[in-house]
Parts: structure tokens; C-alpha cells; sequence
């Protein structure tokens, strides 16, 4: 398999984790984290469930990675994410000094790139609009249910 293979595998890893956030009536979100190719953490948004503004898909991705390899720096992993990050998660994702991050869907609302102005982290490569499609239909069709 090549890197773009991977990419569009673990994406699809996040897409599921995104689809278990909307099963639970949470927004659909998910996350997970990669190190050689394989799962070391994942997440979907747990806000409502857990009671805690903290649970995003990414925040839980990171912790379960940082976890798994017991160091808070996570630069030889990759962040495979639904949506674009909001800026709390944002500060996350910077300060774990992740190699590489894939983004699906931009969100232009509350992303961080609507904050952030400046380079988000000169040593981390980022991609957007990983399966793009997919991860915007699921949110969409989440608050599509929720105007009802």
C-alpha cells in the first residue's frame, strides 16, 4: 500500500468512530491516531454522553495515543480527523507535535483555521479534504435530523 492508500484507510477508520458519535446523538466527529501504520488511539465526540466540553474526538484520540506510547509527544504518529479541529483541539494537536495530519471536511463556523492564521506547525505536514465528501454528508445529515 502506498501513503495515500493509508490516508484514505484510516480516514475511513475515523469515518467509523464518526459514525458511532451519530448513533449516540453526538456531532459527528471522529479521530483516530496512527504510529507505523497502525491504530494507537481513536475517539469520537463524547460531549453529551460524558457531560464534558473536553470530549472531542481528537482530545480522546491523543490521550489514548499518548497512553499507548507513554510520552505526551506524539511526532512520529499521524491525526486522522473527520472535521477540521476547533481551536482547543488545535492547541492539543500542535503541543503533541504530531508528524503529519489528515483533515476530511473543513468547517468553516468554528475550525481553527478561521483562528489561526499563521503556519499551525512548521514541522507537521497537513492534508485536507481526505474522503471530504463523506465526512461533510455525515454532518450534515446530523443537524439535517436535528432541524427535523
Amino acid at each position: 500500500m502506498d501513503v495515500l492508500d493509508y490516508d484514505k484507510l484510516f480516514m475511513s477508520k475515523a469515518l467509523d468512530q464518526a459514525q458511532m458519535a451519530f448513533e449516540e446523538d453526538e456531532v459527528p466527529i471522529g479521530a483516530v491516531v496512527t504510529c507505523n501504520n497502525k491504530i494507537i488511539g481513536k475517539g469520537y465526540n463524547q460531549t453529551e454522553r460524558l457531560k464534558d466540553i473536553t470530549a472531542h474526538a481528537e482530545m480522546l484520540a491523543i490521550t489514548a495515543a499518548s497512553a499507548h506510547l507513554g510520552s505526551k509527544y506524539l511526532d512520529e504518529c499521524t491525526l486522522y480527523v473527520t472535521i477540521e479541529p476547533c481551536v482547543m483541539c488545535a492547541g492539543a494537536i500542535k503541543n503533541a507535535r504530531f508528524g503529519k495530519i489528515v483533515i476530511g471536511a473543513s468547517e468553516p463556523k468554528t475550525g481553527f483555521s478561521k483562528f489561526i492564521s499563521e503556519d499551525f506547525n512548521s514541522k507537521t505536514e497537513m492534508i485536507t479534504g481526505m474522503l471530504e465528501d463523506e465526512a461533510r454528508a455525515l454532518m450534515q445529515n446530523f443537524f439535517k435530523a436535528k432541524r427535523g
